[in-house]
């Protein structure tokens, strides 16, 4: 029976107020089991013997030292859940098939720390140094085809690390074909670098087998708003607030279509689907796009302007605007920051 928490029916403002260490959520009992049960079936299924440990945390990571996963607390109760949506949203995880793709790249991590796989030079000489520091942030080169494409906003990207993790995930998922699928592609070297990496360190004896947790939940002492507090700043990004031309492209301020309805409105109405799709077409975070889109309707509220014409029309001319900033900020060379790590 599926433990029972006090704080499952408190306000989002209360449930802010409390530790991380408080919401004494866990792994066993939840959806996460069937998720890793999937995950070490398709380990075995692939010769590999290292089962990575998981435990609940403020974040996925899989720590240098110990061969295990850190899982998000969030994803360990349906109104965590809901309060991660509400606050970012979207889930990181959320789905079985969002899971599923994350514990393979963190089991990915795993396996190489286990067997320090990062110390061989065929691999430094495939991802690089994993010695390499890593960034706050990183600008990806959505075109590149020396990097396969698993996690979003291109993650493998960011660091050495990541890429092999993100080369293993893609190599281990089920049915992925591949060798089909990067015919071509400078990514297809290091996919059959894993393919023969893997075969050879079968009859190997990890160098890491001593498991223990990093950063555990009970330990974290801090507010679920102070997590959020922290989480969101992230994602804040200046976007030049000069909107007024392209405002009044869309929208009127003429006094004669005062009876229809204000732009201000209409963007608050639309703004979910919107920020949803743009966040899809360019990779930015929708928090992000959100403040954006806060600020835009701030500035049609004081040019009094009204949304006339068909609604589609509307909100397609509008999605067009706040995509085109977007990518002009994403793509400036001002912007030294893209993705957040």
């Amino acid at each position: 029976m599926p433990r029972r928490f006090p704080w499952s029916t408190y306000s989002d403002e209360r449930l802010l107020q409390m530790r991380l260490k408080d919401l004494k959520v866990s792994v066993e009992g939840t959806w996460l089991e069937g998720c890793l049960c999937e995950l070490y079936e398709e380990l075995e299924h692939r010769n590999i013997t290292i089962k990575p440990h998981v435990w609940l945390s403020d974040e996925w990571f899989a720590p240098e030292n110990t061969p295990g996963i850190a899982i998000p607390f969030y994803l360990a109760h349906p109104r965590l859940s809901r309060l991660e949506k509400s606050k970012m949203f979207v889930v990181e995880g959320g789905t079985e098939q969002e899971c599923m793709r994350i514990l393979r790249h963190e089991a990915g991590h795993a396996i190489q720390h286990a067997y320090g796989l990062h110390r061989r030079r065929r691999w430094q000489k495939l991802f690089g140094p994993s010695s390499r520091r890593y960034p706050k942030f990183y600008r990806p080169n959505p075109a590149s085809k020396n990097f396969v494409q698993h996690l979003p906003l291109w993650y493998g990207q960011s660091h050495p690390d990541e890429d092999f993790a993100e080369t293993f995930a893609v190599w281990m998922r089920p049915r992925s074909a591949w060798r089909k699928r990067y015919a071509g592609w400078g990514a297809l070297k290091k996919l059959e670098y894993v393919d023969e990496l893997m075969a050879e360190i079968v009859d190997e004896k990890p160098k890491l087998t001593r498991k223990f947790k990093v950063d555990p939940l009970s330990t974290l002492n801090y507010t679920v708003r102070e997590y959020y507090d922290k989480k969101q700043a992230l994602y804040t990004v200046e976007y030049p607030k000069t909107y007024d031309k392209e405002l009044h492209r869309i929208f009127s301020a003429d006094p004669k279509h005062s009876r229809s309805p204000l732009a201000s409105q209409f963007l608050r109405r639309h703004r979910a689907k919107i920020r949803q799709m743009v966040a899809k077409w360019t990779g930015e975070h929708q928090l992000t796009l959100d403040a954006v889109i806060d600020n835009m309707i701030g500035r049609c509220r004081e040019l009094k302007l009204r949304a006339v014409g068909p609604e589609r029309q509307l909100a397609m001319d509008f999605t067009v605007l706040l995509t085109a900033k977007a990518v002009h900020s994403l793509y400036s060379p001002s912007r030294r920051e893209w993705f957040a790590l």
